[in-house]
């Protein structure tokens, strides 16, 4: 009975053994598990640039940026008023002659520009200088055009200054109205002034009743600006000028008011 029951296990233990063969052959071997592939990035639209507003701001380019200007290119006068003589032109003309002037300035900042001015100034001969040229009227003006540096003294948003110097050239001209002075007589300071004397006798000829001057030169000033709510300023500015040729002089010293935009 134990040698049955012993063969029976020994046989069940042995169908046992072989059916879990079996089931392991055909069964496939397990596969190694592989790693995830990553998601795949996210796409930017077509035509949508990056967003940006995280990058620090290109501090080179803002320096380089252009400050508004706080001055003008260009400015431009015009102005009138009235010569102060002196000098040996003091002696023949009398004071208070029109002047009228224009004049453009190109300016490199607030501070510097190069101001070019053209002026006429009126010298009205004096009585006693017609009486020494014995003619009962005369007309004399000169003609002024100068090249300045200019130097603008800004002191208040209304009120400012400004100063300028540089050369000049000047052509004097006029002429006398019934003059009886005899060609040949002895020259006097008058006609020398003139320009009429080249030697020491009036010429011969009767083209000593016109004068033509022409003179290098320099001048110098300075002036006083207020500005208007408009923006143009009102200006009052003296100069001095002083020409010569020949040791003939011209001196004049206009006084002028005008606009300046």
């Amino acid at each position: 009975m134990t040698g049955k029951f012993a063969s029976a296990l020994t046989l069940l233990v042995l169908t046992i053994l072989w059916g879990a063969q079996g089931f392991a052959q055909t069964t496939p071997a397990e596969q190694t598990p592989q790693p995830a592939a990553p998601a795949p990035a996210a796409q930017q639209p077509a035509g949508q640039q990056p967003d940006s507003s995280q990058e620090p701001a290109d501090e080179e380019s803002m320096r380089r940026k252009a400050k508004p200007r706080d001055y003008k290119s260009w400015t431009f006068n015009v102005g009138a008023g009235a010569n102060v003589d002196s000098g040996a032109t003091k002696t023949w003309v009398r004071g208070g002659g029109v002047v009228g002037t224009a004049g453009v300035a190109r300016n490199g900042n607030k501070y510097l520009g190069l101001r070019a001015d053209f002026f006429y100034a009126n010298l009205p001969l004096r009585n006693s200088t017609q009486q020494l040229a014995q003619a009962t009227g005369a007309t004399s003006y000169a003609l002024d055009f100068t090249l300045d540096p200019i130097i603008n003294l800004p002191v208040t948003k209304l009120w400012g200054g400004y100063v300028l110097f540089g050369p000049g050239f000047y052509h004097r001209s006029g002429s006398l109205k019934g003059s009886t002075a005899v060609p040949g007589s002895a020259c006097n300071g008058f006609w020398t002034w003139w320009g009429a004397c080249s030697n020491v006798s009036i010429p011969l000829s009767g083209s000593f009743v016109n004068s033509s001057v022409n003179q290098f030169g320099y001048n110098f000033g300075a002036g006083v600006t207020r500005k208007m709510p408009s923006g143009v300023e009102i200006y009052a500015e003296y100069r001095f000028t002083h020409a010569s040729h020949n040791g003939i002089t011209t001196d004049v010293r206009p006084i002028t008011i005008g606009l300046r935009w």
